[in-house]
């Protein structure tokens, strides 16, 4: 989104109301802001509807942890920054750690 929203300081008006006006006008009409916050409002829609329907102390962790793997993936196909090796190392073990707790979680739902 920060790409996206490259120029508006270019955006000039007389008012502050007119500025406002403008500026919203030109983020709303740039594919390339409108596209990545979408994706991320559907990111939020999402995570509010496992929520509701997933026990808290399961949801929070894993969405919360898996928020670092996507945004490192997401930076990486962008060409935002170089994935380092630690990179690759911290994703692996965030998704170990996601994995034992939902493995745990699992375990404890079936013997009840």
């Amino acid at each position: 989104m920060k790409k996206g929203a490259q120029g508006i300081e270019h955006v000039k008006a007389a008012s502050f109301y007119g500025q406002f006006i403008k500026e919203i006008a030109f983020l709303i009409t740039n594919l390339k802001y409108v596209l990545p916050f979408i994706l991320n409002q559907c990111g939020s829609v999402l995570y509010f509807l496992t929520l509701q329907n997933t026990d808290i102390s399961l949801a929070l962790p894993v969405s919360n942890s898996l928020t670092f793997v996507f945004t490192a993936i997401t930076g990486w196909f962008l060409g935002e920054e170089k994935v380092h090796r630690n990179t690759y190392l911290g994703m692996i073990l965030v998704l170990c750690g996601t994995t034992l707790c939902c493995w745990d979680k699992l375990n404890k739902t079936v013997e009840m």
